[in-house]
């Protein structure tokens, strides 16, 4: 069974939906968008076209009620659960699907793709890095991204400050925990490893430390990515108290586990096959 606590955390707002009164219609200066242009764009062959606006509305229906029942099961707010729509190999249509209806962020995976797909996005949206991020791509993202989800070695915390001061920006971050000790993930494998990264991250004034994330290990059994979220949770609660500093966000979770990452605490869930379909 999965255990349930309540967030100590309420900062977070909830972006799923349009506030009432506010149309669902694009904004006026979001431009139409060739999908299928897009869709075979060279160097992203693995783009594909998108699915009709109504069936992702559907699925976004679905996707939010998931959240209001693991909420309510625990007893939390269901507007402490943010949700953070993934738009990795889909169309850039796919932002102004989650734009249009209301969410404010999106994450992508690859740096690359979201230099190619942002300048064609909508203008109000923010778009978060939630894959791993390779040294020789720090530059672009830091040009490219709202915010960094995958901070995950202390040399990688000190080359994105530096360039954040060359470009005289703040960046926010969450520090990524191998919480799941898998083999084929990024991030701290343990929790003196990740005090370390805590320490130069926190150390670094170009960089606004919000929070961690973690990608559980692929395993059918459920009770793998459950460890992985209290995990996670614990060695947040540890952090704060060892640095005195607020980390609100835990942003883990994901299509096949909204539920178990809720009930650990999430005030995140990163979706993508649940709305736009499989990959």
């Amino acid at each position: 069974m999965v255990s349930c606590e309540k967030a100590k955390h309420s900062t977070a707002v909830c972006e799923s939906t349009p506030a009432d009164g506010e149309s669902n219609a694009p904004a006026k200066n979001h431009r139409r968008v060739n999908v299928k242009k897009i869709a075979l764009e060279p160097g992203f062959p693995n783009l594909r076209t998108m699915l009709e606006f109504s069936v992702f509305q559907k699925n976004l229906g679905q996707v939010q009620t998931r959240i209001a029942k693991a909420c309510e099961a625990c007893s939390r707010p269901a507007q402490n659960v943010r949700l953070l729509p993934v738009t990795k190999t889909h169309p850039v249509e796919a932002s102004y699907f989650a734009r249009r209806a209301g969410l404010l962020a999106v994450g992508e995976n690859r740096v690359q793709e979201a230099v190619s797909k942002r300048p064609q996005g909508p203008p109000d949206l923010r778009w978060e890095l939630i894959g791993h991020l390779q040294s020789n791509k720090t530059r672009l993202a830091v040009a490219t991204f709202d915010r960094i989800q995958s901070l995950d070695s202390p040399e990688l915390a000190r080359r994105l400050a530096s360039l954040c001061a060359e470009a005289g920006k703040v960046m926010p971050v969450l520090l990524q925990a191998n919480a799941g000790a898998d083999a084929a993930k990024s991030g701290a494998v343990d929790f003196d490893a990740l005090r370390s990264l805590a320490d130069v991250a926190f150390s670094l004034p170009q960089l606004r430390v919000e929070g961690l994330m973690t990608i559980p290990p692929l395993n059918a059994d459920s009770s793998v990515a459950r460890r992985s979220f209290e995990t996670l949770r614990s060695w947040r609660d540890r952090l704060e108290a060892a640095f005195g500093k607020a980390l609100p966000e835990l942003s883990m979770g994901m299509s096949s586990d909204i539920e178990a990452a809720i009930a650990a605490g999430s005030t995140q869930v990163r979706v993508g096959t649940a709305l736009f379909g499989s990959r």
